[in-house]
């Protein structure tokens, strides 16, 4: 199996930009993807939000839980945003 990659990157270096914010997902940025990256991207952002809530952090530091929810809202509004570009196009990525 070939490794999928987005813009040279891999998928998994794609949901890390996503979280930081370095990337910004719309349906101009899913356009050219093909049903598998879409696939792909999708499990990454899902697997990537499952790592993310299992980093051990102080519940006293604020700056961490507001760092740590920034970034779960980021990969949740890309999955929302992936999810609903398939549809439309009658694509499934489950």
């Amino acid at each position: 199996m070939a490794t999928i990659s987005i813009r040279g990157k891999s998928l998994k270096a794609v949901a890390y930009d996503i979280a930081e914010g370095y990337i910004a997902v719309n349906p101009l940025f899913l356009k050219p993807l093909d049903v598998e990256s879409l696939t792909g991207l999708y499990h990454e952002l899902l697997k990537f939000q499952v790592t993310i809530r299992g980093e051990k952090i102080s519940y006293n530091d604020m700056d961490a839980v507001r760092w740590r929810n920034v970034r779960l809202q980021r990969l949740h509004s890309a999955s929302m945003i992936l999810k609903n570009f398939a549809r439309e196009r009658r694509i499934i990525i489950v």
